[in-house]
Formats: structure tokens, C-alpha cells, sequence
């Protein structure tokens, strides 16, 4: 996990709406060939670890609750979708974004480690969207969140996509303020990812089996992946859909309408 591994030191090369630029650390990288060579510096971090992770994740937990009170305020739908990469996040949000247009209107931040494909996809199709590229972070994070926010036009939307980066590790970790985080398993992954991945599973407030519409081709295992589901994410809606044939959206975009109103008349 981000907590464990230091990947969480979020602020390298993370950039809203273009290509990441690594940052400058005031010192080249360049130690002449000698690696073995004592540096007149100590780089181990020893103990220092656990409260570094320690006030990472309390910072990014206090930022969190101010998104969520934000949105909140705005009276925003928010959710966080997670998922492995090529599990169909982007389709599915896009066919959402679709479906819901003239009963609520949804914008989508997009996080990806490299290009901004998804989200000229998502802006061809006349979806509000900003990018966030993250460069090497394998997440997105409260403070990028908040960031990315400010370029939409809340006061305009009632429902708030983010699409975060294609990971079934290290999102489970971070709050990013959201209201439902809804994980996607692909039809074509294999039955047995939550039980791969229990942390995010069981995070998650809703789960979707997307790509039905290829179960058949790719042997798929109903009744053993909703097992699995209900074992990791025993708490959580579950809902099984394409979003290419549009087979299980309705009742997926009138869950969401249904969320939304009781997120307005809080």
C-alpha cells in the first residue's frame, strides 16, 4: 500500500489539465558514478516512517472532509470510481454522464499517470472534465481533488465523477471526499479480484460488474464472483451492467438520482 511503499509523497509531477512536469529538487541527480561513494549524508529514514505516514494520511484525511463539506454546501453527488485499468471507468461514466442529461447534470475529473485521453473522450461527448496527470503517483489524493475542482463549474453540476487512476492498491488508502465509492469489476478480469484485492473492495460503498455483454466469450463465473463480492464487499449495492449495450444502466442511473436526492435534502 501507498502508506507502506512512500509512493504517497504526493506533489511530483502532478499537474490539472496537461502533462506532467517533474519538479526541481534544487540539486542534480548526478553523483559522478560514484553510487557507492559515502555522500557526507545519512539517506536512511529508520524510524521516521510511521509518523511520516502518520501525518500524510491525516493531512490528506483533513482535506478530504473539507471536500466533502464543500460539496456538501453545493449539494454534489461525489463519486470516487476505482478500478484496475481497462475495466471500462471511463464507458461506463460517459454513458452515465449521457443517460443522466436533463435530470442531472455531471462533471468528471479524470486522473491519470500519463495523457488525457479519457478525458477527450469524455469532453467530445460534451462531458465538463478536467485532467489530472500525476506523472509516477499511482493515485489521486484529497489536495489534487480540491485542486481540480475549482476549474469546473460547480454551482452548474449536481453530480461529481472522479475517475481515479487505474489501481486496485493504492486508492484504498485515500479519501478523496466522496460520497459512494463505486470499485468496477470487468467481466474479463477473473472472479477471484476481490478476494486479490480486499482492501479496496471492502472499501467500497458500491460495486459494478461491468462488460456484461462479453461474460459468455470470456468464460465468466457469475455466480462465483458475486460470492467473492458479497464475502469482500458485503456492505456494499451491487449492480451488473454494460455500458456498451446498456443492459442494467437504468437501474444504475436511477440508483444514482436516487443518491442524489438524498444528498439534497441533507
Amino acid at each position: 500500500m501507498c502508506k507502506e511503499c512512500g509512493c504517497g509523497l504526493s506533489g511530483a509531477g502532478v499537474t490539472i489539465g496537461g502533462p506532467a512536469v517533474e519538479p526541481d529538487h534544487g540539486h542534480s541527480h548526478d553523483h559522478g558514478g560514484h553510487h557507492g561513494a559515502d555522500h557526507g549524508h545519512d539517506h536512511s529514514i529508520g524510524g521516521r516512517v510511521i509518523s511520516l505516514e502518520r501525518s500524510l494520511l491525516e493531512k490528506n484525511d483533513r482535506l478530504a472532509e473539507r471536500n466533502r463539506g464543500f460539496f456538501r454546501a453545493k449539494r454534489l453527488l461525489a463519486l470516487n470510481v476505482v478500478s484496475s485499468p481497462g475495466s471500462g471507468k471511463t464507458t461506463l461514466i460517459k454513458e452515465t454522464a449521457g443517460m443522466l442529461a436533463g435530470r442531472l447534470r455531471a462533471g468528471v475529473i479524470v486522473g491519470d499517470l500519463a495523457t488525457d485521453n479519457d478525458a477527450a473522450q469524455l469532453r467530445a461527448a460534451g462531458v465538463p472534465v478536467v485532467q489530472i496527470t500525476t506523472g509516477t503517483l499511482c493515485h489521486l489524493d484529497a489536495e489534487m481533488v480540491s485542486k481540480a475542482a475549482a476549474q469546473l463549474d460547480l454551482d452548474r453540476l449536481e453530480v461529481l465523477i472522479i475517475e481515479n487512476v487505474g489501481n486496485l492498491v493504492c486508492p484504498a488508502d485515500f479519501d478523496l471526499g466522496e460520497d459512494l465509492r463505486v470499485v468496477l469489476l470487468s467481466v474479463t478480469e477473473g472472479e477471484d479480484k476481490p478476494l486479490k484485492y480486499p482492501p479496496l473492495f471492502h472499501s467500497a460503498s458500491v460495486a459494478v460488474v461491468t462488460k456484461g455483454d462479453l461474460a459468455v466469450a470470456a468464460g465468466f463465473q457469475r455466480e462465483q464472483a458475486l460470492a467473492n463480492l458479497h464475502r469482500i464487499s458485503h456492505h456494499a449495492r451491487i449492480f451488473e451492467l454494460s455500458a456498451k449495450t446498456g443492459d442494467g444502466m437504468a437501474r444504475w442511473v436511477e440508483f444514482l438520482v436516487e443518491q442524489h436526492r438524498q444528498v439534497s435534502a441533507r
